[in-house]
């Protein structure tokens, strides 16, 4: 038998690898890539403001009905963000985002031909249901990033948005005029077929790999990004966390007894360890075997006495941060109406449409220092606090707003309260994916995405209802209570993720008995 040398003997993780390789170019074009993505759903959700009233007008719609155009994208995003989830954790994180990017352009292009209002709610359902696709993209950018500084990187991911808003609203505001909407809509899905040309050069992610048992695959593509950085990999071979995990248990149990084991209750102990590999290897079997079940199996995970206090918990949070934003944004045009009269009738007008481009086009550039504070807050301060800390903020901002204000001073507080909302939105983003493992992890963050739909769906419906019937203050309570509890649940999360390094699965039982 052999002597194995010190290099044979040394392991290291995906994170360890990614910790010593930096971020460097390769990490950059990935950002780009994913942030391509992030532009696409910024867009396809910010001509929602723009189509209605454009679509309303020509096919004499009531309001019912222009109001189930956005709905219905909210439904198809609610039932997309669960199901591409499962997709990326179960096959992997490339063909999730390959078959939203083409259930997004496909359908996103074909809404700009529906020749009747029927055939333009069915096609926008199937581009709500692409768009669900987002938090896959946010997840495969985030496992590329080295610890120390993942948070700053989200956040920058996170501007992608911002500038999708901003560009959505300028063309809007250029085509909508002379080309009308079937040209926005058209134009609105180019991003989206970007990431279809770009596909074959996305590489996938290591940690999956290395969870799936690809280990040379992952080292593969591990290499690869070494070579794009001008780094070096760790000398040793690559391990998973669990792998990784039971070599330092082993090691520790073997030093601290080697003065005093006797060489039959070593040969036990290595027995022990060796039963635990076995154990943890038909464990990952099983999984993979019963991937078909995996939409149950995940819920069943995410639900689990080990996460089910921060999932329920980030459930809230996602509902009352897509709740508040969006109402933030619906809030700048309704209490800006012409001195707040609840006659809904005259905001069909063209005078007032002009009006709203220039509204949604100032108020998006609210998000820009937002995103400033949030790259300022998020690893300085933690995720815990930069969300909790904005979440009340963001209640200050409105308690003025619960009485009628000057328009100025309106406008003024609704920009403050959308740039503390935006950090949050931002910091959520962040904080979601790492506190699950990488076994579950796009799962629950398109689960959590899903219940955030269904905020933005109930907040048209009630809260901007309230303003149309004359209820401001009654809208503004509703919004402080859900934006207060938002603030709460934030400060009962168990956890802190800043610095951590991300989890492959779930803290076992103990696999070794000592």
């Amino acid at each position: 038998m052999g002597i194995k040398s010190d290099d044979e003997k040394q392991t290291y993780t995906v994170d360890e690898a990614i910790v010593t390789m930096g971020f460097g170019k390769f990490q950059l074009c990935v950002l780009a890539y994913a942030g391509m993505g992030w532009i696409s759903e910024a867009m396809e959700m910010m001509l929602l403001s723009f189509v209605g009233p454009a679509v309303q007008s020509l096919w004499h719609l009531s309001p019912n009905q222009e109001s189930l155009i956005t709905s219905v994208v909210f439904a198809g995003m609610l039932v997309g963000a669960y199901s591409w989830g499962i997709v990326s954790d179960n096959f992997g994180r490339r063909k999730g985002f390959l078959i939203t990017a083409i259930v997004t352009s496909a359908a996103g292009l074909l809404s700009a031909f529906a020749p009747n209002y029927y055939l333009l709610l069915f096609f926008r359902c199937l581009v709500g249901l692409g768009l669900g696709g987002g938090p896959v993209l946010a997840s495969w950018f985030l496992e590329f990033i080295p610890a120390p500084n993942r948070g700053f990187w989200m956040v920058i991911f996170q501007t992608f948005w911002t500038v999708g808003t901003i560009l959505e609203a300028g063309i809007a505001w250029l085509v909508m005029p002379r080309l009308g909407w079937r040209w926005l809509l058209g134009l609105s899905a180019f991003p989206s077929s970007l990431l279809l040309l770009l596909y074959s050069v996305t590489p996938e992610s290591p940690r999956y790999l290395c969870l799936k048992g690809r280990t040379a695959e992952a080292r593969h593509v591990l290499e690869k990004i070494a070579k794009i950085n001008g780094t070096k990999l760790p000398s040793g071979n690559l391990v998973s966390d669990w792998e990784h995990e039971l070599q330092n248990k082993s090691l520790l149990s073997s030093s601290s007894n080697e003065d005093d084991t006797t060489p039959k209750e070593m040969a036990r102990d290595e027995d022990s360890i060796s039963e635990a590999k076995e154990m943890k290897s038909e464990d990952s079997t099983s999984t993979l075997a019963n991937s078909n079940m995996g939409g149950i199996t995940a819920l069943l995970i995410l639900l689990s006495p080990e996460l089910i206090k921060s999932t329920l918990l980030l459930w809230l949070v996602f509902f009352g941060n897509a709740f508040s934003y969006y109402g933030l944004v619906l809030l700048t045009t309704e209490l800006n109406n012409g001195q707040n009269k609840c006659v809904s009738n005259e905001l069909q007008s063209g005078k007032s449409r002009d009006i709203n481009y220039g509204d949604v086009f100032i108020t998006s550039f609210a998000e820009f220092p937002g995103l400033l504070l949030a790259a300022a807050m998020v690893d300085r301060l933690g995720r815990k606090l930069s969300m909790s800390s904005m979440f009340f903020c963001c209640c200050i901002f409105l308690v003025p707003l619960l009485f009628q204000q000057p328009k100025g001073l309106t406008t003024g507080l609704l920009f403050g309260a959308r740039i503390c909302i935006t950090v949050t939105f931002t910091v959520v983003y962040v904080y979601a994916p790492e506190i699950y493992p990488t076994s579950v992890r796009t799962t629950g963050v398109g689960v959590a995405s899903s219940i955030g739909r269904i905020g933005g769906m109930v907040c048209p419906l009630v809260a901007v209802a309230l303003v149309h019937g004359c209820h401001q203050t009654a809208a503004l309570i509703l919004f402080e209570l859900v934006i207060l509890l938002s603030g709460i649940s934030v400060l009962l999360f168990p956890f802190e993720t800043t610095g951590r390094g991300l989890s492959d699965s779930l803290p076992s039982s103990k696999l070794i008995n000592t």
